[in-house]
């Protein structure tokens, strides 16, 4: 593997002095090298498994591989969390495969059975990858382990024999819930040999997705209990904040962390790049910062000219589409089309055979440059990256190193470059720097309690066995009320042999595990027939509505109708010089209060919420510059969503005393709306695409003027709950990031947001100050402490 052609440094030098760069670099971070620590495989690992590890170079194993595989030889549930390229998949394969191996010893029966989860398809296609490595270095010492992958790709001709014969299975939860454990008599000889779980990349388990895959693997439980196997659960995660506890909340069992990283690191150079204003003018009038889709373009197109490997994380699929187009352009200009060839972008809802290509491409090094979404955050291999650029901040700090982790394999040297977007928060981060660099990385939240969650999942547990009476504590203290729930709306029948479904469809497809809310929508080329992808139910609305300007590898599609009650959008090859982005409107009541603090005059206040939302119109803008050249109307249904927020009040009082005038006060609360929805990431572990607000001068619910943040998904995520929790640091931070902005009036750096429903109208920056302001000035109240 080659080194990085010069050191970090020098890269980012030549990056910072070409096209008059140099004001645009705000800090710069370097983090030395680490050295190596060694230690020996415990003695109950097979010499099969050592010699097909040396067989790819690794003559010992890192500490942390070999106290994990001592965990788990031991019978204890354990889940490692260290660093990116840290090796985490071989501290779970060593004891899995040895105990794998002496189960092909036995005399009788199958033998042990290990079930690999990965949140992705291409994680555990690169699993795959890896056992096929090691079964070749092993000179057939590893022959008796039969791997095989088991997801929606895998031919049905071929479901069978993994069924009746595979030792190793890799799969992901959807699969699990969907297609295994409803299934579950047919894989009976594979769940009474269930010896170890591993679930790979266990911090991507989160919100409403973590706390569904919680429910999904107290199913599995308690069918290997029905079977008579209790399997050992082996958990990976990037470097996280109390990875046992979160580990431990996943999986409803007790697990030893391991933490201690004994991989080598090389020098690694983290920037933090803010792209400079424009002379054009946005919405209001406010000015526009070059997009951060466009300097990485620009970026990435000097790296690979400079021979740089590098990748782009891009926040959405149309944005890591975009990347790569420009930068194909630019690159086409410059030094001719095969070059131009060597980048590409990768995305979710790509069809199977262009994903699989495309990671071919990349660990063969044949592409020197890559725009990806998250779907490559996570362990593929990708063979020895020099740089990557990240075009905005990905949500949190454990995804942010995730990402930046992905260069600088096998102890060389690597560059990471955050490019701010025209955000409050990214802002708010590229002058902080203490607020990335010198903070730990965020708790996980998850909530399997939560009954929007829980309940259909204890329909299909008792369409899998009848819920009996033993079961509750498995599932948690939310399921006695629940049952009897359950049974009132005709879902369960007791019987005295517990509660049963009662239902003639599966109960497993009544839930979306990742929230998607219905169906994929699927993106189909009109003239053709042509299928090109897939987008989630639940996103349907915003991307690929009537007149959406939709991209698919390279190649640009205007949408000419969603067809919501067949769930197909058509599309027609089209190449308008603009990117479509939809407007909605919402509306908010509240329906329970479960927590109130007295900040002065003011409260702050948690509980449940229903929230209606409806798209009316999108927005075309010009392409790279982000201008709006007009509106289009829209008429889509509304949608309901019943879930969690955090909202405060404050009186007319003290608007009369911070001189906020009854006009200025719909614009201030909706500025301040707008700012601390973008801040809230800082403080949980979220999005601000998983979040919405709502701000009101005068709310009927509360008969106060009315700011609201409130969770995305049904039932909430708990992110609410944490800003709720946090309250005084998370608005104190929105305050700050809305002074130092060094525009006047606003703008996307501060006050506005690049998904408000009302154009960005009414908003006052001043107003937002003081509103801030005097609702601080009250949270060291008495009362206050109790934050």
């Amino acid at each position: 593997m080659k080194p990085l052609p010069d050191p970090p440094a020098a890269v980012l030098d030549r990056l910072t002095g070409a096209r008059g760069r140099q004001d645009r670099l705000t800090h710069t971070e370097h983090l030395p090298a680490r050295p190596a620590r060694y230690a020996d495989w415990p003695q109950e690992i097979r010499p099969e498994i050592a010699v097909a590890v040396e067989g790819i170079g690794i003559a010992r194993p890192w500490t942390h591989q070999a106290e994990a595989a001592s965990l788990a030889i031991s019978g204890q549930n354990v889940v490692i969390a260290t660093g990116t390229a840290s090796g985490k998949s071989l501290g779970y394969l060593a004891p899995v495969l040895s105990t794998l191996l002496d189960g092909t010893e036995a005399p009788n029966g199958r033998g042990a059975t290990c079930l690999y989860l990965s949140p992705t398809k291409a994680l555990a296609a690169d699993q795959l990858r890896r056992l096929g490595e090691l079964r070749k270095a092993g000179a057939g010492g590893l022959d008796l382990v039969r791997a095989a992958a088991y997801d929606g790709d895998t031919p049905f001709q071929e479901r069978e024999w993994v069924r009746q014969y595979a030792s190793l299975v890799l799969t992901n939860p959807d699969m699990l819930h969907r297609g295994i454990l409803p299934a579950h008599t047919r894989w009976a000889s594979f769940l009474r040999a269930l010896r170890y779980v591993v679930i790979d990349e266990c911090h991507t388990y989160r919100g409403v997705f973590g706390s569904h895959v919680a429910q999904v693997l107290r199913r599995l439980r308690r069918l290997c209990a029905r079977y008579g196997s209790e399997p050992v659960f082996l958990l990976a995660s990037a470097t996280a904040a109390d990875p046992g506890r979160t580990a431990g909340r996943l999986t409803g069992l007790p697990v030893a962390e391991v933490t201690e990283d004994g991989s080598p690191r090389g020098e690694t150079v983290f920037a933090l790049w803010e792209p400079p204003l424009t002379e054009l003018q946005g919405e209001q009038g406010a000015p526009v910062r070059r997009s951060a889709t466009a300097e990485a373009a620009d970026l990435l197109t000097d790296l690979v000219l400079d021979q740089v490997r590098s990748v782009v994380f891009v926040r959405s699929r149309r944005g890591a589409e975009l990347v790569s187009v420009i930068a194909q352009e630019r690159l086409a200009e410059a030094a001719g089309y095969t070059t131009a060839r060597r980048v590409a972008a990768y995305r979710g809802g790509y069809l199977p055979e262009e994903r699989r290509a495309l990671e071919r491409a990349l660990h063969s090094g044949q592409l020197l440059g890559l725009a990806a979404t998250s779907a490559l955050e996570l362990g593929v291999d990708v063979a020895g990256l020099d740089a990557v650029l990240l075009a905005g901040y990905p949500g949190t700090r454990a995804s942010l190193w995730q990402q930046a982790g992905r260069a600088g394999r096998s102890g060389q040297g690597a560059l990471a470059v955050l490019i701010a977007r025209d955000d409050p928060l990214d802002t708010y981060l590229v002058h902080h720097p203490d607020s990335l660099f010198r903070q730990p990385v965020e708790s996980t939240v998850l909530d399997p309690d939560n009954p929007h969650v829980l309940a259909p999942h204890l329909c299909a547990a008792a369409a899998e066995l009848p819920l009996t009476d033993s079961d509750l504590e498995l599932f948690g203290p939310s399921t006695a009320p629940l049952l009897p729930q359950l049974e009132r709306r005709g879902l369960l029948r007791q019987r005295p042999g517990g509660y049963f479904w009662t239902r003639r469809e599966r109960a497993a497809d009544a839930v979306d595990i990742r929230g998607g809310g219905g169906d994929p929508v699927r993106i189909v080329e009109a003239d053709t027939g042509r299928l090109l992808g897939t987008v989630d139910a639940g996103s349907a609305h915003t991307s690929v509505h009537t007149g959406a300007v939709h991209l698919h590898q390279g190649r640009t599609y205007r949408v000419r109708e969603l067809d919501l009650e067949d769930s197909v959008a058509l599309v027609d090859e089209a190449d308008p010089p603009y990117s479509t982005v939809a407007r909605d409107t919402t509306s908010i009541r509240v329906l329970d209060t479960d927590r109130e603090v007295a900040w002065g005059e003011a409260t702050l206040c948690f509980g449940s919420v229903e929230v209606t939302n409806q798209v009316v119109s999108f927005l075309k803008r010009r392409l790279i510059t982000g201008e709006v050249l007009g509106e289009t109307k829209l008429d889509l249904p509304p949608r309901t969503l019943r879930t969690r927020a955090v909202w405060w009040c404050v009186t007319d009082g003290q608007l009369e005393d911070a001189g906020l005038l009854p006009e200025e006060l719909p614009g201030a609360a909706h500025a301040a709306e707008h700012a601390s929805i973008g801040l809230l990431p800082l403080f949980a572990t979220c999005d601000r695409w998983d979040i919405g607000g709502v701000s009101v001068p005068l709310h009927p619910d509360t008969g106060l003027p009315t700011v609201f943040v409130y969770d995305g998904h049904p039932g909430g995520a708990g992110f609410a709950e944490r800003g709720f929790q946090r309250a005084e640091e998370w608005l104190g931070a929105t305050l700050a990031a809305i002074t130092a902005c060094e525009c006047e009036r606003g703008c996307p750096s501060c006050i506005q947001s690049p998904k408000c429903g009302n154009g960005n109208e009414p908003l006052d920056k001043g107003g937002a100050i003081r509103l801030l302001r005097l609702l601080l000035a009250g949270s060291t109240a008495p009362g206050a402490e109790s934050m």
